[in-house]
């Protein structure tokens, strides 16, 4: 297996859920972790104490409002003064409730300048944002892994779901564009794609209840999926055995979107 130990991730929404579980599997590999939270300072540098005691790497996290593009550059600069190197950057942080008003909801009810343009900046802007600034660091220590988590809700139809659905298929294809873009500095660039998972952002729909069963009459392993199911695909995309791998987008979902 790889040998991870002092390498670096950055990564973005990590206090809870996929995010969580994430920089946790990392961890437990030996790998550094820098990653980012919206508000809640003190229970973000609780979780990064924690990594520390519990798996002996450094831990430390920023503030980012992904909404607005521009932090990427600063907080990457903030970075650097603490970690010396950037190995893998996966792009994880979403929005959900007040900000996705207009961009949550039935088709003839989106609005494209209010809820949907968020999800969009949310999505793709802060993944080209993130992937930009990190692929600057790994060019000059010979390469990395960038990772974007998308959903199955742009292959299937999932109620109330266009706007993050429809974004989603198009960071998997801005992906692809920045892996054959990137190659030749030694990134690998990839997504993996969620069945509906257990998280906050899954409970703050309207509908959750439904998806939760639809999701589990659906998968041929009869549960839902959990952040570490995600967690473990995402970190076997940084690791050297798929080191051949790029321009992919990895589904997780329980077998759901063949039934």
């Amino acid at each position: 297996m790889s040998d991870m130990k002092g390498k670096t991730l950055v990564i973005t929404g990590a206090t809870k859920g996929i995010g969580r579980a994430t920089a946790e599997k990392f961890a437990q590999n030996g790998v550094n972790v820098a990653f980012t939270y919206n508000s809640n300072k003190d229970a973000a540098d609780a979780i990064a104490a924690e990594l520390e005691e519990k798996y002996g790497i450094k831990a430390k996290a920023y503030p980012l409002d992904i909404l607005d593009t521009d932090q990427f550059k600063p907080l990457f600069e903030a970075i650097d003064e603490d970690f010396d190197r950037v190995d893998f950057f996966v792009s994880n942080a979403m929005i959900y409730g007040r900000p996705v008003v207009g961009g949550y909801g039935k088709f003839m009810k989106l609005r494209p300048k209010k809820g949907l343009t968020n999800i969009y900046t949310a999505t793709v802007g802060a993944f080209v944002a993130g992937s930009q600034e990190a692929a600057k660091r790994m060019e000059k220590i010979g390469g990395g892994s960038i990772v974007t988590l998308s959903s199955t809700g742009n292959l299937i139809y999932i109620e109330n779901y266009a706007g993050h659905g429809t974004n989603k298929a198009a960071v998997e294809a801005m992906a692809r564009y920045a892996a054959v873009e990137l190659g030749e500095m030694g990134i690998r660039v990839n997504a993996v794609s969620g069945g509906p998972i257990e998280t906050d952002a899954l409970r703050a729909f309207t509908n959750y209840e439904e998806v939760k069963a639809e999701t589990i009459k659906r998968s041929a392993l009869d549960r839902m999926g959990t952040p570490e199911d995600l967690a473990g695909a995402i970190y076997f995309l940084c690791t050297d055995e798929a080191s051949w791998i790029t321009g992919q987008t990895i589904v997780v979902d329980g077998g759901t979107t063949f039934r």
